[in-house]
């Protein structure tokens, strides 16, 4: 059985389970219709122009967890910040985990997004934040609507400022041959509070895994989020991440994706303004071999006047492995005095490493400044050269300028111990020491 028809055939036993006399009853039974009708994508839609997902597609996944399956903290401890004290909301195939988690707080509101679609008191906010921004119409986001139920609840009152980062961590056992989940998180940041996230999908086996995971953030008049993702999975693992963002006045959103693993990665990220004096920032480093696949397609919609965006993407390929970058700026006629910029530099180490990369600006405004540019090459030889004949070797020295190429990026990322962690891996991947304890 295709997992198209798989997914269909489960879907109504799903709902039974939960119960079809809830509220939202509709809203999954028109996010299955809408993936009934469309589909898995395909390269004949302009948005998935470069990535297929027919060779993934061919697994027989299992689309539900048959057993809750048990991880030693030891096993799994290098995934998490341990360097730092961290809230931790932590799901084994799919299902939560109160060993691992620590969610103890004082004044916040970090529960499992099960509590929150089922119990009477978060009716409310499900109400006015659940499904409300992310897309009725792109198939994935509704099949993950469809089959929504476990995933992070994250609640910020207003004027918090969480005095630790939260670590969101989906573990995949892969006791399963094959295994799809559908994670779902709701982050909500209220007026005048910050929050640090850090978000990561790891498998602990090589069988396959295809995560379809949603993320929906509303960031209210001046708070202040920083969202970081962490993709370095073993490469018969293969994630969809859709990321929506709403953003009112005055409001700084960052969201930080850092792609070394996997087989094929697809991260759509969609910005929408909703007051004036926002920043939204988006910054990302690539860096993969083998046949690895990561596309990124991001989205930010201005909408209203005196509001910036930052884009910034560095990619670094080897190997037979491609990178597709699609970064749309959309600025409507009321949203004057934008000021939006994006920059997308790639590197191809060898012959058979592809790019394909699209800037899009659209803009129906006259009083902005956008800009966006792309660069695709190779190291710069005089550079090397000129490392080496101070006896830098020429591998240190290859290292040393991609490593420097990723710096901007990792330079703006705001926990010390993420950075660090983050250097390790980059200096892993570039393989070379860079002086860090590996």
């Amino acid at each position: 059985m295709e997992l198209k028809d798989k997914l269909l055939a489960s879907f109504m036993a799903f709902e039974e389970k939960i119960d079809t006399h809830s509220e939202l009853h509709e809203v999954r039974s028109n996010a299955i219709k809408n993936f009934e009708n469309k589909g898995f994508p395909t390269k004949k839609e302009e948005a998935w122009k470069y990535t297929s997902l027919n060779a993934i597609l061919k697994n027989d996944f299992s689309v539900f967890p048959k057993k809750d399956n048990a991880i030693e903290f030891k096993d799994v401890k290098k995934y998490f910040l341990h360097e730092i004290d961290t809230y931790k909301v932590v799901f084994i195939d799919g299902i939560f985990s109160s060993f691992l988690s620590s969610t103890t707080h004082e004044g916040l509101d970090i529960c499992l997004m099960s509590s929150a679609l089922t119990k009477p008191k978060y009716k409310m906010v499900i109400d006015n934040y659940f499904n409300q921004i992310a897309s009725k119409e792109e198939s994935l986001t509704s099949l993950n609507t469809a089959f929504s139920l476990e995933g992070a609840y994250i609640n910020i009152p207003k004027s918090k400022v969480v005095d630790k980062p939260i670590e969101i961590i989906y573990f995949s056992t892969g006791n399963e041959a094959a295994l799809m989940v559908q994670p779902r998180n709701l982050v909500i940041v209220g007026e005048n509070a910050h929050v640090q996230i850090v978000e990561r999908h790891q498998s602990l086996n090589s069988n396959p895994v295809l995560t379809n995971s949603v993320t929906e953030i509303f960031a209210q008049k001046r708070a202040i989020v920083d969202y970081y993702k962490v993709q370095n999975d073993v490469q018969t693992a293969n994630l969809i991440d859709n990321t929506y963002i709403a953003q009112k006045q005055e409001s700084r959103v960052a969201v930080h994706t850092f792609s070394f693993g996997g087989n094929i990665t697809r991260n759509n990220l969609n910005f929408y303004h909703q007051g004036e004096r926002i920043d939204s920032t988006l910054k990302g480093i690539t860096i993969i071999g083998d046949k690895q696949h990561v596309d990124h397609y991001t989205l930010v919609q201005h909408a209203t006047p005196n509001c910036e965006s930052h884009q910034n993407y560095k990619t670094i390929l080897h190997d037979s492995s491609t990178g597709v970058f699609n970064g749309k700026i959309f600025v409507e006629k009321e949203a004057q005095k934008t000021d939006a910029f994006q920059q997308n530099n790639n590197i191809l180490i060898g012959d058979k490493a592809t790019i394909n990369a699209k800037p899009q600006l659209e803009i129906f405004a006259d009083d902005v400044k956008c800009s966006h540019g792309c660069t695709i090459g190779q190291l710069d030889e005089s550079a090397m050269f000129y490392m080496q004949q101070r006896g830098i070797p020429k591998k240190e020295a290859k290292a040393l300028l991609m490593y420097a190429f990723t710096s901007e990026v990792t330079n703006s990322v705001k926990i010390p111990e993420l950075k660090a962690k983050i250097a390790r891996i980059i200096a892993d991947k570039l393989g070379v020491n860079m002086g860090f304890d590996l």
